[in-house]
């Protein structure tokens, strides 16, 4: 038992099986709740830096030890347009409830689009991010870790004879 549950005077307020009051399948539903009503640019903030974090590990353990090589290969995967296309791989296996997330964050308006990206690729990304957002915030890890790990698989684009990257 945690201090603060000996504090309250009892147990886990779970179901005896280690899950805690509104938790099933190891998802904490009232968090979960908390992240699908946050604004859909809120959730994107967060899973922007969950795909940079997640991108940059990957290239990191490929063994790459210098930052401007790390930052190059990097890009393809960060930019809007290389978030738009790896969309298409998850796209298919997302439950009801991802995609609303996806087409909330799809459909916010955000102040501006950068010159590297069309107006469709960058409301793409996105829901893209606001998804990765909303399962980070839910605390749904291991649904987060199969959705990034099919988003990683493959690489960003055909590896040029230098092993840099051609494109998205």
């Amino acid at each position: 038992m945690t201090a603060a549950g000996r504090a309250s005077g009892g147990g886990d307020g779970g179901d005896g099986m280690g899950r805690t009051a509104g938790q099933t399948d190891g998802i904490d539903r009232v968090a979960e709740e908390r992240a699908f009503q946050m604004p859909p640019l809120v959730l994107a903030y967060v899973g922007d830096a969950v795909w940079e974090l997640a991108v940059r590990e990957m290239l990191a353990v490929k063994g790459e030890r210098r930052p401007h090589r790390l930052h190059r290969s990097a890009v393809p995967y960060v930019q809007a347009g290389g978030q738009a296309d790896r969309l298409s791989r998850i796209l298919p296996g997302l439950t009801a409830r991802e995609h609303s997330v996806l087409m909330r964050g799809r459909n916010a308006k955000s102040g501006s689009v950068p010159r590297s990206a069309t107006v469709g690729e960058y409301r793409l990304s996105t829901g893209f991010e606001a998804l990765l957002g909303y399962l980070h915030l839910a605390g749904d890890t291991g649904r987060l870790d199969e959705l990034l790990a099919t988003l990683l698989g493959g690489g960003p684009g055909k590896e040029n004879v230098e092993g840099t990257v051609d494109g998205p």
